[in-house]
């Protein structure tokens, strides 16, 4: 699109739309449009709307105006019988809290009034108003009605339709109406961000087949990982639907719905529980003109976020890749053929093509070079099988307490914190049990339901840890109410790594703030079960005895002589990070 001169002579507006079969004269007509200035109060003249009702009318079609904040007309739109039709917009003036600068004044040939489909226009190009100008069969202007944004408001109101008035009695001043709405979301978008500190706010969605509480538990579990990636919660939505848009994953009255809960939160991103196709990735940031983030891209994120070794960062990135190549495919209107057509075609790439190859270069060092840690990892697994020390391998859910409980087993200090996936890089640590035995304790990354399949591939390297474990120590958090989900998606993983055969032992954390009540029934359900509380030490003890009792110790070796550590929850000799 031609943009508008600001400064010295105006560029004259293009008219865009169904010109096919328009007279010579009949587009002179429609151009000289462009020449008009239309006053912002009232928001034409007499003159004016008679001349758009009478050429409307002559073409048989809807004509339309967009007219910027000058009351220059940036295009002239020539629509259908019963319908206009409004191109891409440019996106200079679009940011938290503005509006796109321009207004749609248009005719309609019936006596209809503003449409869904004009409101729905006003919301998702965030227009400053929209105006109908209702035209009789004689060609003359009969009654006027316009509408605008909202701010954010108790009753939720996305837009203010005011009361059809005649067509010569038009008084709005748009430039007063849209200088104090824009004043109020710029308002809002400040005390959002004094109250909470974020530079950045999301709308959280939820667009599933599954029963209302499983969409409602995925949102807290959505908002749990955008708080860990420092993003700012402005609102939430979810919608049950029978099966999902394969265009947007939701109709477009719902679509709607988010652009005003976005609009009025100020926010700027929009996070989506479950995975988008590229397909719908793409759709969805064209319709919304806003970031879109499904949950594995925010996992990724935060995993990049927290990825502090070597070997994490290398997983990270190449989970990211791996994800974002079939994403790739018609991304930007610039990855498009470098030639085409009569004497262009060749042996040329396009610049898509050359971004894939690119990638799928990187793609292949980072295997190349994970491959080299995994033999690393293996000489250092192959060395301790060597001294016959048992492993007891820490898994379970993210959040579940298993570095607290490794530091609290070993005395080590590996970083602790309630977010999620607060620790990525393998930890590993030596620890004393009760009859002066020791077994060597490694502390993996935490699990997560419907875990990206791009990690556990990228992360195949960490996760061969847990091959060589004698013994799989599943934590988990007593006092989560989804505590049997978490269970189950842990043991869903496990399976997926063929770990299903492997000696493990359930422990249940965080007991201390569970109720006495709570506590007998998880007995009952869990008695197989070890309950214990990192945080207080309640339980380490019956924990280390269990670890005894499970292990088989007839390979093992002694522990060396002259290592002074206690049993049970004494401090442990740092072995190294692996």
């Amino acid at each position: 699109m031609r943009p508008t001169g600001r400064q010295g002579a105006k560029t004259i507006a293009k008219v865009v739309g169904n010109t096919q079969g328009l007279k010579p004269s009949e587009m002179k007509a429609v151009a000289r449009l462009a020449n008009r200035r239309y006053p912002t109060e009232g928001g034409y003249s007499t003159d004016q709307a008679r001349e758009l009702a009478a050429l409307s009318r002559v073409l048989g079609r809807q004509i339309g105006l967009l007219i910027d904040r000058q009351g220059r007309p940036d295009l002239v739109l020539v629509g259908e019988t019963n319908a206009i039709f409004i191109p891409e917009l440019p996106r200079s003036r679009l940011g938290a809290g503005r509006l796109r600068g321009l207004r749609l004044f248009h005719t309609h040939l019936t006596p209809d009034l503003l449409s869904e489909e004009d409101l729905m226009d006003m919301l998702f190009l965030r227009l400053d108003s929209v105006t109908v100008l209702t035209v009789d069969l004689h060609g003359a202007p009969v009654q006027v009605q316009n509408a605008h944004l909202l701010p954010p408001n108790p009753e939720n109101r996305p837009y203010m339709v005011h009361p059809v008035a005649a067509w010569d009695r038009a008084t709005m001043d748009y430039i007063a109406q849209t200088e104090a709405l824009e004043e109020e979301l710029a308002r809002s978008m400040t005390d959002a961000r004094e109250a909470e500190g974020a530079e950045s706010r999301a709308i959280l969605v939820s667009v599933s087949t599954q029963a209302k509480g499983a969409q409602e538990s995925g949102l807290v579990e959505l908002a749990e990982l955008a708080k860990t990636a420092g993003v700012s919660i402005a609102g939430t939505m979810s919608q049950r639907v029978h099966s999902l848009n394969p265009k947007l994953i939701m109709g477009k009255g719902k679509l709607a719905e988010l652009e005003v809960l976005a609009l009025q939160g100020n926010a700027g991103l929009i996070i989506f529980d479950g995975e988008l196709s590229p397909a719908q990735l793409r759709n969805l940031v064209e319709a919304t003109e806003r970031k879109v983030l499904d949950r594995t891209q925010l996992i990724l994120d935060i995993f990049a976020q927290r990825a502090t070794s070597r070997a994490g960062r290398l997983q990270v990135e190449l989970a990211q890749l791996q994800y974002m190549l079939p994403r790739l495919v018609g991304k930007n209107k610039a990855l498009s053929r470098l030639a085409g057509g009569i004497g262009g075609r060749g042996p040329g790439e396009t610049k898509l093509e050359l971004e894939r190859r690119r990638i799928n270069d990187r793609v292949t060092r980072l295997k190349n070079e994970l491959k080299t840690l995994r033999r690393q990892r293996l000489q250092v697994r192959s060395r301790r099988e060597k001294s016959r020390v048992p492993v007891a391998s820490l898994v379970g859910y993210t959040n579940a307490g298993k570095s607290t409980l490794l530091n609290a087993l070993t005395g080590a200090s590996v970083l602790a914190e309630n977010k999620l996936f607060a620790t990525l890089d393998p930890t590993t640590r030596r620890l004393r049990v009760p009859e002066e035995r020791e077994l060597i304790i490694t502390d993996t990354v935490g699990f997560i339901r419907s875990l990206p399949k791009e990690l556990v591939e990228a992360f195949r390297a960490t996760l061969e840890e847990l091959e060589e474990a004698d013994l799989l120590l599943h934590v988990a958090d007593a006092s989560h109410p989804e505590l049997d989900m978490q269970l189950t998606a842990v043991e869903s993983i496990l399976e997926s790594l063929e770990l299903q055969d492997t000696p493990r032992l359930l422990v249940l954390n965080k007991v201390d703030i569970l109720d006495p009540a709570a506590l007998a029934i998880l007995k009952e359900v869990h008695p197989e079960a070890v309950f214990v509380s990192a945080a207080t030490g309640l339980g380490l003890d019956a924990l280390s005895a269990a670890v005894v009792s499970r292990i088989d110790w007839t390979q093992a070796s002694p522990p060396e002589e002259g290592d002074a550590r206690g049993a049970g929850c004494g401090h442990g000799l740092d072995a190294g990070p692996n």
